[in-house]
């Protein structure tokens, strides 16, 4: 089976973009990264992408074509503490979405390697 499926599907995936974008709403350095006044298509797009990673539906490609994840984020400046914020945010979300142990395992660390990933600069 299918991570993706093992967890929930898209109710799982829909969950977490939406708690993680809670925490994000009240960051004063991560909300800057989201121009528009609603985050509600940045939640979408999370939650599509993070579907198709995990072997849901494939959307996001559709939509939007390759993930291209680091020039996507490029125009913003990630530092450490950038980074450290959303680990902190998506790991509140992880923890209330009631999953396995082994899935909660597996998926924080995707989550973590992929935060690691985005960093693009250490000036403050």
């Amino acid at each position: 089976m299918e991570f993706f499926e093992a967890v929930g599907g898209s109710a799982v995936f829909a969950k977490l973009a939406h708690l993680f974008y809670q925490g994000v709403s009240a960051d004063e350095v991560l909300r800057e990264m989201y121009p528009e006044e609603d985050l509600g298509p940045a939640e979408e797009r999370l939650r599509m992408f993070l579907e198709q990673y995990w072997g849901g539906p494939t959307t996001y490609q559709e939509q939007r074509g390759h993930p291209r994840l680091r020039m996507r984020h490029a125009p913003y400046k990630i530092n450490p503490d950038a980074r450290d914020r959303w680990l902190k945010h998506m790991g509140a979300a992880v923890d209330q979405l009631g999953l396995s142990e082994l899935h909660r395992e597996e998926l924080w660390s995707y989550l973590e390697r992929a935060a690691h990933a985005m960093l693009n600069t250490f000036d403050d």
